[in-house]
């Protein structure tokens, strides 16, 4: 079985597989290379190029979020005791399926207990999983303080622990190195030749459709600025990368934030289920884009 993402994930890419695949440089699909992806969310590129590229030589992951970082540790190093915790709760939840109040009362219990980050590694990453799997929309949202706030969803029997896909992700993941912090730290793990993929929290496409809150500090202009000129860095190093993010001007014609900063490169448009832009840098295309 080939490992797919053991996550629900705003932004997943899995959709853009295709275009990804006719922008990486021809010298990545015959030579050894270094793969690192600095906001690795779900993972939908990431196990795509392990599961298709065997001349992936080092492989590293990088987020932000602790909490999903520590969930990928745990499934590298501890996959069978994760199974067996998250078994337990998707027996329990599932007992309970017909119990809207006392359901909503088991998640809400779950969430609070995953708040207080008190409890142990494996149960932690466990707590994550079933979040994501049981809350609305599989949405990954923080306030302030860190507190994850999103309410239960309406699944009635929703998969909590997928044992065979949990294994398979275990097993390639003994080819990463999982990090955590800033995105810009990255660059101390790359090896010539590198590529690059991010993926940031996306630009929203209006006032009421933000959703940056995946961690406690917002991903803003200034941050989309600050990676711009990372990824500048990068090319003034010869790494290549490629980039995605929200298609702003798709939705509203004079938002010309993405084509000015990115001014230096040419700049396409393909669609998912939304718009999505596509800038190109020597070889390697950079895709912008808003895709579930």
């Amino acid at each position: 079985m080939q490992a797919k993402p053991f996550l629900k994930w705003a932004g997943g890419k899995t959709q853009l597989i295709t275009d990804i695949h006719k922008a990486l440089p021809k010298e990545f699909i015959s030579q050894k290379f270094t793969y690192i992806e600095p906001f690795v969310g779900s993972g939908a590129i990431l196990f795509w190029i392990l599961n298709n590229f065997p001349n992936v030589e080092k492989a590293v992951i990088n987020d932000i979020n602790a909490d999903l970082t520590n969930t990928y540790k745990i499934i590298a190093s501890n996959p069978k005791e994760l199974i067996a915790v998250l078994t337990q709760f998707q027996i329990e939840y599932h007992a309970i399926d017909l119990q809207t109040e006392i359901k909503k009362e088991y998640y809400t219990d779950k969430r609070t207990l995953f708040n207080t980050r008190s409890t142990d590694l494996v149960t932690q990453a466990a707590l994550f999983i079933f979040l994501n799997r049981t809350c609305f929309n599989g949405l990954f949202r923080v306030n302030k303080s860190n507190g994850f706030n999103v309410p239960i969803g309406s699944y009635k029997k929703p998969m909590i622990c997928d044992k065979e896909n949990l294994l398979a992700v275990s097993e390639v993941l003994q080819r990463v190195e999982i990090v955590t912090g800033d995105y810009q730290e990255t660059l101390k793990h790359a090896e010539r030749p590198a590529l690059f993929y991010f993926d940031p929290p996306y630009k929203p496409l209006s006032n009421t459709s933000s959703f940056n809150s995946y961690a406690k500090d917002e991903f803003g202009d200034y941050e989309q600025i600050r990676l711009r000129d990372f990824c500048k860095t990068l090319d003034t190093l010869d790494h290549k990368w490629i980039l995605s993010n929200s298609d702003v001007n798709g939705k509203d014609m004079t938002d010309t934030f993405f084509d000015d900063i990115y001014n230096e490169f040419n700049i396409n448009r393909v669609l998912a289920r939304r718009s999505i832009n596509f800038f190109r840098n020597k070889f390697v295309d950079h895709l912008n884009n808003m895709a579930l």
